[in-house]
């Protein structure tokens, strides 16, 4: 099992950053096991893809609409994932979910439905 939370949101004007943090526990396997991927969800919409990390860190991966912007990171000693987010704009507000996956192959990082575990998300609101 792994369990995964979130932290660090909240509400930021625009041209403002947060570091959004997913602490994550996991019984039988290490946290370098794990591709982690970063989503969101705004109200009546699909949730999305952002950005995805290789088991080693070593490859990252994000959406068009986000590069540049943000920067996903791992620190494996303290089985954490980051989300650096700078220059926020009001479409990035939503909810913010980190996900696990120890199968998902590296072509499969963007979809979600390939990641087991979630976490319970937090919000991000960026105001104009």
């Amino acid at each position: 099992q792994v369990q995964l939370v979130e932290s660090g949101g909240g509400l930021v004007q625009a041209g403002g950053s947060l570091r959004l943090s997913c602490s994550c526990a996991a019984s039988g396997r290490t946290f370098s096991y794990y591709t982690m991927g970063w989503f969101r969800q705004a109200p009546g919409k699909e949730r999305e893809f952002i950005a995805a990390i290789s088991r080693s860190g070593g490859i990252t991966d994000y959406v068009d609409s986000v590069k540049g912007r943000f920067t996903i990171s791992r620190d494996i000693a303290k089985n954490t994932v980051y989300l650096q987010m700078t220059s926020l704009k009001p479409e990035d507000t939503a909810v913010y979910y980190c996900a696990a996956d120890q199968q998902t192959p590296w072509a499969a990082r963007r979809i979600g439905n390939e990641y087991d575990y979630w976490g319970q998300g937090t919000q991000v609101t960026v105001s104009s």
